[in-house]
């Protein structure tokens, strides 16, 4: 979402890829892909390449006992290539990169993304903005507590928030479905009865179920921030 706000933002043609999308069984395949995706950035420019999960693309060549096959190390270098084409000419296609595993990326890629910006965890303010878009209140309804969601998501990123609330969200559903099948019988459609509201009973579960991810690796990203990113003047 912050790679298309951003290519919103400097208007400019959106290209989303991840390893999926450029990764192919077919010997070759994949080094075409990567020029295709840059010809085609070229051609459309001004143009944002977001390469998304970047170390899956990208992770540290062999040695130290590591093994790497020969497809793997053909992508990286036609990937390395069609950057360097970019650094030393003007068209305008800005490539930015996103992983949650920084020190597992190739040191060649590290050198040629100028840039590396620690993104912090959301803070209160972007937490309760996230809860109130994707758990809205709804009218009429009980009150959701917003402000414990808040407080009990200290250490949750945007996509832990993210499955929170969607957890929350299937309770309801959860519930009916159980309804349904205690019935043991097929209920008609103009009869089936609707899905209740998300309830704080369900925030509470759903905080129970969903715990937070991005803390295993707090200190690790502060310290590689220290190390390797770039500094921000405000």
């Amino acid at each position: 979402m912050l790679a298309k706000a951003v290519a919103t933002e400097c208007n400019t043609t959106f290209f989303n890829i991840s390893a999926s999308s450029v990764v192919s069984k077919w010997r070759g395949d994949s080094e075409k892909l990567i020029k295709v995706l840059f010809d085609l950035a070229r051609h459309h420019a001004p143009s944002t390449i977001f390469l998304d999960e970047i170390d899956a693309i990208i992770s540290q060549r062999g040695g130290e006992g590591r093994s790497e096959h020969e497809a793997s190390r053909r992508l990286k270098t036609e990937l390395l290539i069609q950057m360097d084409g970019l650094m030393r000419s003007d068209e305008l296609v800005f490539v930015l990169a996103a992983t949650n595993l920084p020190w597992e990326l190739d040191a060649a890629m590290l050198r040629r993304l100028e840039k590396r910006i620690l993104v912090p965890l959301p803070e209160p303010e972007a937490r309760r903005a996230m809860f109130e878009e994707l758990l809205p209140q709804q009218h009429g309804e009980e009150a959701l507590p917003y402000d414990i969601l808040v407080e009990r998501s200290e250490w949750y990123s945007g996509s832990d928030i993210r499955l929170l609330c969607k957890e929350a969200a299937m309770q309801p559903l959860r519930r009916l479905m159980t309804v349904l099948e205690d019935k043991q019988e097929v209920v008609p459609e103009n009869e089936l009865p609707k899905v209740g509201p998300v309830t704080p009973d369900d925030i509470e579960t759903a905080l129970r179920n969903i715990r937070p991810s991005a803390h295993l690796h707090a200190h690790r990203y502060e310290k590689y921030n220290a190390d390797y990113g770039s500094q921000i003047i405000r």
